[in-house]
């Protein structure tokens, strides 16, 4: 730690005994900076609230958790959540268990037509997708689904093969 980051943490930790201890305030500034406890709460608050905020939306919304390259999930659906963040399938595979799919968005799901009532558990179904980086978690985000004869593409941007 560098010899002004050290003392802004000792001159910090003075003031905040100064603030929750107030037989402990030896100084006029310290009383300054008692003055402003309240809005400085409501700051930190707002700081703490907006970052853990951004931080998962950021997390959420981003690929960086999946590999880059696509694979095809075979396998027969089990349980379809049309909720939201994201709409979900759990897909039971022959040869490796349940897989969590994820689709896009809930208005952006419907866009590609995969609506409420077109597939059901039973289905057999294709997802084309980016699955996780971490090779124990079964999770494909998937860009594209097929049940039956019918295509539902979630990310056609982001598709790399017909």
């Amino acid at each position: 730690m560098s010899m002004i980051s050290a003392q802004r943490l000792e001159q910090f930790q003075q003031k905040s005994i100064a603030v929750l201890r107030p037989e402990s305030r030896e100084y006029n500034e310290i009383e300054h900076f008692r003055g402003s406890k309240k809005n400085g709460n409501a700051l930190v608050a707002a700081a703490i609230l907006s970052a853990s905020l951004a931080t998962g939306a950021a997390a959420h919304h981003g690929w960086s958790w999946a590999e880059a390259d696509q694979i095809e999930l075979r396998g027969t659906i089990e349980k379809i959540a049309m909720g939201g963040p994201h709409p979900t399938l759990d897909v039971a595979t022959a040869d490796d268990g349940v897989w969590l799919v994820e689709l896009g968005n809930p208005r952006q799901t419907e866009r590609s037509g995969f609506v409420e009532g077109v597939a059901k558990p039973g289905d057999k179904v294709v997802a084309l997708g980016n699955r996780s980086q971490d090779p124990k978690e079964k999770r494909l985000k998937a860009v594209r689904l097929t049940i039956g004869e019918k295509r539902y593409d979630i990310y056609p941007d982001r598709i790399r093969t017909n």
